[in-house]
């Protein structure tokens, strides 16, 4: 399937009452821009997109990558999140390294655009699926990963310079050929273990964790594989619990350094519902360049449950909080949306609320809901705080873009 580069034409008209009401009207909004977003995340031999050779990557004189590290097990959302960052910066649609296979390409997980390169740390699988039947490990454990090379590549890329990565194929479970990666101005490893090893995790500028409960999990996972596929409820269970040692010891310790934790919880509003969720956004305070959202009033302690004549709930309705806590001892601010919403244009109530969004302009926040309806989450606290983080994460570039032209600019002033 042929994808095409679709731009995103939106309006957005805000009128606010004396009484506060709000109205929006949002417009071309066009269901190509959707597929445009969805289509970069299809399997590479689906998609016919640009070759990142033809992507304008190269670094500026003097720019220095920033690193984001995202850590999550398998199946806890992390593509439909590189989605949102990556669309927070614009630019050419992001797609498969080299095209992809198929496409005169090759099989890769690395995806591109002109600002971005995502790496999966996959590839820096020390065996493939037959050596770990011969080990024995899976690849969960630490013993099965390249760190030694994972933290050449990574420290090689912020210092500008490209790199030939291994290639793990997901397909046929295989260590392909090498592929040479080029330096972006954003740098994204998102994987099992970008916080393991304390080099890697020394040269991460902002870090993120996905932390979805063991409920949310089991409730997913018996929606997609008992409702979808037909697997019976004994062998789920046994399959969470294969996986639960390996997931205790080696990914869920490297949340205590995490910059940015989205925690994906059952909701509060209803113990008998089991598909609704409380999303907590936990934001570490004195992180450079980064400024925690807040709900109403920075530091201080709220829960709010917003009109029903402005933001439209299906049942058990909607609560929102912002509270201080310690996280692993570090203090963090805490904004949670526990509850569903009916439309996603009605979000900008919520986000007229929220303080230290990051955004460009007023609205942006629901702006960027919209453009990804379709993707999991967006009608949920899940997409909120993905979205939050992905413009955080683009504030954060922009600051260190601005030092380092001003750093630049000094050294030539002063020669």
């Amino acid at each position: 399937l042929a994808s095409a580069v679709c731009q995103l034409n939106c309006h957005l008209i805000y009128t606010i009452y004396p009484t506060m009401k709000l109205s929006v009207c949002i417009g071309a909004l066009a269901a190509t821009t959707v597929s445009a977003f969805t289509t970069s995340f299809m399997p590479a031999g689906l998609r016919g997109v640009q070759s990142g050779s033809a992507m304008q990557m190269a670094l500026k004189e003097g720019e220095v990558p920033i690193i984001i590290g995202l850590a999550a097990d398998s199946g806890c959302g992390k593509s439909t999140f590189m989605r949102r960052v990556t669309s927070t910066f614009g630019g050419d649609v992001v797609g498969p390294l080299g095209g992809g296979f198929g496409n005169g390409g090759w099989e890769t997980n690395t995806l591109v655009s002109d600002l971005t390169t995502v790496i999966c740390l996959d590839d820096y699988h020390l065996n493939d699926r037959q050596g770990r039947k011969v080990s024995g490990l899976t690849a969960l454990n630490t013993a099965e990963q390249k760190f030694d090379l994972m933290y050449e590549h990574v420290k090689a890329l912020k210092e500008g310079k490209s790199v030939m990565k291994p290639i793990y194929n997901h397909v046929n479970g295989t260590l392909d050929e090498p592929e040479k990666i080029e330096p972006t101005p954003i740098i994204i490893i998102e994987g099992l273990h970008p916080f393991h090893d304390d080099r890697v995790r020394e040269l991460i500028d902002f870090s993120l964790y996905l932390d979805i409960s063991p409920d949310v999990k089991l409730n997913w996972k018996i929606q997609r594989d008992m409702e979808e596929r037909g697997h019976s409820l004994e062998s789920i269970m046994a399959s969470i619990e294969a996986r639960k040692p390996d997931f205790d010891a080696f990914i869920e310790p490297q949340k205590k350094y995490a910059d940015y934790v989205i925690e994906v919880l059952p909701t509060q509003l209803d113990p008998e519902d089991k598909k609704t969720l409380r999303v907590r956004g936990i934001q570490k305070k004195g992180v450079a360049d980064f400024n925690p959202t807040y709900l109403f009033d920075e530091g201080s302690e709220i829960t709010w449950v917003p009109s029903a004549d402005k933001l439209s709930t299906p049942a058990p309705g909607m609560k929102l909080a912002y509270i201080q806590e310690q996280y692993f001892g570090n203090d963090v601010a805490v904004l949670e949306m526990d509850g569903s919403f009916d439309n996603i244009q009605e979000l900008v109530y919520v986000e007229s609320n929220l303080g230290n969004t990051n955004s460009k302009f007023y609205g942006e926040v629901t702006q960027a809901m919209l453009s990804l309806a379709d993707s999991p989450g967006s009608n949920n606290g899940t997409g909120l705080m993905q979205t939050l983080a992905a413009f955080a994460i683009r504030e954060l570039y922009n600051k260190k873009s601005a030092a380092a032209k001003l750093a630049a600019t000094t050294a030539a002033a002063a020669a």
